[in-house]
């Protein structure tokens, strides 16, 4: 008995002989796609096909899609780092009132902030409007039930990570301005679906190699804020501190009236990340020791994460 496989495998490649150019075009084009898409649910090549789609509806294997996600992954990368620096280092400098009458735009950092939540939101709209592939290995092309597969998903945590707290705690006249860096740490959330997506390249060594270098490198970078950050809330209330000592290596000591005495942002940034990469690898000099209790329980933290 005939079960249709015969017919199937006919037509199937009787078709491309009645367009050829257009469906090895398409095939090009979904090839091409699905090697450089972040997508960790994109189809097998012998499996995959161009879909009917409706105005408006990205395949998520698309060429233009996985451009666009390498962007996403480029600015999620980019507030991987500012967001803990500036939640740390720049704390002060966006409390001072000077700041607050020059305005939201005056700050270079925050325009660029701005133009990033833009383009998260933008990213939003995209998904809502980009296909996926269900437990049928069947690409979904309904906008209805790529919608609700969004919501259902990501797009909780996408919309927060889009929201420009800095920019509406600013217009509503707050003066918790320092809330709105530690509300822009919900960007970080975003890394979680970024890991996701780099999956898909743990086959390749050189790839793998590479991703845990920028890992180290990134951890670095954030307990090198937590570690100023520390230092920064205690040493109002203490001398003893590593940011005293460094103003005292230095030669830059700290004047009460002069908010801008003591050392700079570059030193107080290099420092702290020397200090945490050293304790990381476990290759301390002693230059930079903790002293108060809380820098050492930070320390030993730090030492711990650096044996795992």
């Amino acid at each position: 008995p005939d079960d249709g496989r015969g017919s199937g495998h006919q037509d199937g490649a009787a078709q491309p002989a009645a367009g050829k150019g257009t469906v090895s075009e398409r095939h090009r084009e979904g090839h091409a796609g699905t090697v450089l898409s972040l997508e960790s649910d994109v189809l097998p090549e012998y499996k995959l096909q161009v879909p009917e789609t409706t105005w408006w509806i990205l395949l998520h294997y698309s060429p233009f899609k996985a451009f666009w996600d390498w962007i996403i992954l480029l600015l999620v990368l980019y507030t991987a780092v500012i967001t803990p620096y500036s939640a740390a280092f720049l704390l002060d400098e966006h409390g001072n009132p000077r700041q607050r009458r020059c305005g939201y735009t005056c700050n270079p950092l925050n325009v660029t902030d701005l133009m990033v939540d833009v383009l998260f939101i933008v990213d939003i709209i995209i998904n809502f409007r980009t296909t996926y592939v269900d437990h049928n290995d069947v690409v979904v092309t309904q906008p209805s039930r790529i919608a609700k597969h969004y919501i259902k998903g990501w797009f909780p945590i996408d919309m927060l990570a889009a929201t420009p707290f800095d920019l509406l705690i600013f217009r509503s006249g707050s003066d918790e301005v320092n809330i709105s860096f530690l509300l822009k740490t919900a960007r970080l959330l975003r890394l979680v679906r970024v890991a996701r997506k780099l999956d898909r390249y743990s086959e390749y060594g050189a790839a793998v190699l590479f991703l845990l270098m920028c890992t180290f490198v990134l951890i670095a970078h954030w307990l090198a804020c937590i570690w100023y950050a520390i230092g920064f809330v205690e040493r109002p209330y203490t001398e003893t501190g590593w940011l005293d000592n460094l103003a005292e290596q230095l030669g830059k000591a700290y004047n009460e009236s002069d908010s801008t005495s003591g050392p700079s942002v570059k030193d107080k940034y290099v420092t702290a990340l020397y200090f945490t990469l050293s304790s990381l690898t476990s290759v301390g000099f002693g230059n930079v020791s903790p002293n108060t209790n809380s820098e050492k329980i930070f320390s030993i933290c730090v030492m711990v994460i650096g044996c795992e």
